[in-house]
């Protein structure tokens, strides 16, 4: 058995506490750029109480909706969370990630979180597709998701209304073959966050 399996070269996944998390995860709903790359309803911010609930939800949805934080192997941080929407039948799931913690966007975080999550959904679970979508005015995000492995598959113009304009969305995939190649390419392996 992977010791490893939730752990990557910068974070590791772990479960949410309700109890424990619910204040972190209201802070970032309070963080209108952050919500605003995350979801495409309109801001609400979240109470800690509200926050909490969400949590419970998600948990207690079992094997139907997996829900991590991503801690920094480095300093044991809370930084954001990640998760998949499953589709058993059809064995594949739509992935959510969200960095709440803005000193850690564009370093890498992300991406690691989602080949960590990948290998959880491929591996594990034994799904054979994971798709997303991804804002067309977050291109941060976007490259991200292509360093991990995903594919551009569309894009659905004027889906998001934001300050008086209509923004799209891109969609995106990987298939399982599709990262069983990828790890046979050796990628470039980050020392930050080693223990």
């Amino acid at each position: 058995m992977d010791s490893k399996l939730l752990h990557g070269d910068l974070v590791r996944l772990v479960a949410p506490d309700a109890e424990k998390d619910a204040e972190t995860l209201s802070r970032w709903n309070n963080d209108s750029v952050f919500t605003r790359f995350t979801d495409g309803d309109p801001v609400r911010p979240l109470t800690t109480a509200q926050a909490k609930a969400q949590i419970e939800r998600d948990t207690s949805e079992g094997d139907g909706r997996p829900v991590f934080l991503i801690r920094t192997l480095a300093d044991d941080r809370v930084i954001g969370y990640i998760g998949l929407a499953m589709r058993w039948a059809n064995q594949d799931a739509w992935v959510f990630i969200g960095l709440g913690e803005r000193a850690y966007w564009g370093k890498g975080y992300g991406t690691d979180a989602m080949r960590v999550l990948l290998r959880y959904a491929f591996h594990e679970l034994n799904l054979q597709r994971v798709t997303l979508g991804v804002f067309d005015d977050n291109q941060r995000a976007r490259r991200s998701y292509e360093k991990a492995g995903f594919v551009f598959e569309g894009h659905l113009r004027g889906t998001l209304q934001r300050d008086g304009q209509r923004r799209g969305e891109y969609l995106m995939g990987i298939l399982r073959e599709e990262w069983d190649l990828s790890l046979a390419v050796p990628r470039p392996q980050s020392k930050v966050g080693r223990r």
